[in-house]
């Protein structure tokens, strides 16, 4: 899986077209993948950039603006206000990694919440390469409070939220909620309570692969949103409960404090 934390992919060559339909990537692109994979080098790749721009970045640019759009129509808090800032770098961060493959083989882009931290927050998750289609949503890196923000609310509501997670036609689509989990339940919960299965988790969303030929179809733009929708209610709920925490914090450092005695 490849939720990347690198900054965005900012230049871009041309303008997508937003009076067409995505048509879907020339398998050009997929060949550009393999190929990088074989040859993960600046030296093979500076002279094929040029490859990369047409085939790659130029209609993953494309899919993304038409994605953005329709996002306006059910989760207009992940719109960035410029599409090309949800895409990231096809350069890979070496510097504490023991691989030092200078790119990428895949193309990516995030579509978090506005009025969260990008990775901590609940958010929407693309990536294409010639391995496949990735697809996936909700909290892939949640901090401390996030996490706990979470949880509380997991408690609160467990039954609600279970019915969300296990709706069937969210699980058809997207199979089980995934993310890495504790061994034993967090301090402060019991560990026989009847939500231990999702306190124990760390990370809370949902992810697939589709088949890399999915990448050349026209039917990849609704083929991508129609499960960002399906997983729509669950990222908004997580969120909701992120939001209402921080803003909770955030009226508690705001509100006027007692002076102490002076004597």
């Amino acid at each position: 899986m490849h939720f990347d934390s690198l900054p965005v992919f900012r230049s871009v060559a041309i303008i997508p077209d937003m009076n067409r339909t995505f048509p879907g990537f020339s398998p050009r692109a997929l060949a550009f993948f393999r190929q990088l994979e074989r040859n993960n080098k600046r030296e093979w790749f500076q002279p094929r950039k040029a490859q990369f721009e047409e085939f790659v970045q130029t209609p993953m640019l494309d899919l993304v603006t038409q994605v953005v759009d329709e996002l306006r129509g059910f989760a207009v808090d992940h719109v960035p206000a410029n599409p090309a800032k949800a895409l990231y770098r096809i350069y890979r961060d070496t510097r504490f990694s023991k691989d030092k493959s200078p790119y990428k083989t895949h193309i990516a882009a995030i579509f978090p919440h506005a009025r969260l931290p990008k990775h901590a927050g609940a958010g929407y998750y693309l990536g294409i390469s010639h391995e496949g289609v990735q697809i996936g949503g909700g909290s892939y890196g949640p901090g401390p409070v996030e996490l706990a923000a979470l949880r509380a609310a997991i408690v609160r509501n467990e039954r609600a939220f279970r019915k969300l997670i296990e709706s069937p036609k969210l699980r058809r689509q997207m199979g089980h909620l995934q993310g890495e989990q504790s061994v034993r339940v967090p301090k402060g919960f019991a560990p026989d309570h009847p939500a231990a299965d999702l306190l124990r988790r760390k990370q809370l969303y949902f992810f697939t692969v589709l088949k890399p030929e999915a990448a050349l179809k026209p039917t990849l733009r609704r083929t991508i949103i129609d499960r960002f929708r399906l997983m729509s209610p669950v990222v908004e709920w997580m969120n909701e409960q992120m939001l209402r925490e921080l803003e909770s914090a955030e009226a508690d450092e705001e509100r006027p404090r007692r002076p102490e005695p002076m004597f």
